[in-house]
């Protein structure tokens, strides 16, 4: 089982407070919503070719009992995360509560890394929110192509980007450092379609 941290860490400052305050909102009649996660731990796992199934399997045991890892471009809930397989090697586990403790990964198997103060997450929803987002991404985000816990690994602007589909609604990773530039582009073509902050 896995255990939730007791300590804490630092909480960080929007990137995004001085474009989301600018922002006018278009209420109910909408077709975008867009709203920061402003409270996240993110963690990064990285196995070797070798040890990818004891690892993944490890982990997702841990967050819940008989837990399956997701395969390659997918999303799953296992117990309070989100386990996300971002890369054939590579896995993010997102928790909005606390931080959840790993369980012991030696050098050998892999390595873990908290990627949280690197990332800033937005969801985007509403019923123009995927149009919103082929502006600017080469996927085909129609239910029928990106279905529930579709995850893909892309790019806005020469920027990587992290996007997957839960439920209604699309969520992105946005690498901290280019996230308010990412976000003032989606909010100007989100005019076309009426916006409101979430």
């Amino acid at each position: 089982m896995i255990q939730k941290e007791t300590g804490c860490m630092a909480n960080p400052i929007s990137a995004l407070h001085e474009i989301l305050r600018k922002v006018p909102s278009a209420g109910e009649t909408a077709g975008v919503t867009l709203r920061e996660i402003p409270s996240f731990h993110l963690t990064q796992i990285a196995a070797w070719p070798e040890t990818l199934a004891e690892v993944s399997a490890r982990v997702a045991q841990g967050l819940q009992e008989g837990g399956r890892a997701p395969a390659p471009g997918r999303v799953m809930a296992l117990g309070d995360a989100l386990m996300l397989r971002v890369e054939p090697l590579k896995y993010w586990l997102l928790s909005t509560d606390q931080p959840l403790q790993l369980p012991k990964i030696s050098a050998e198997e892999g390595a873990t890394l908290d990627i949280s103060h690197a990332r800033t997450l937005l969801s985007v929803s509403g019923p123009r929110a995927a149009d919103l987002l082929m502006h600017y991404l080469p996927l085909d985000l129609r239910e029928a192509a990106f279905a529930e816990g579709a995850l893909a690994s892309s790019a806005m602007h020469h920027v990587g980007v992290t996007l997957w589909r839960s439920g209604t609604e699309f969520h992105m990773a946005l690498p901290r450092s280019f996230a308010a530039t990412l976000t003032d582009l989606l909010c100007q073509s989100a005019q076309q379609y009426g916006l409101r902050l979430g």
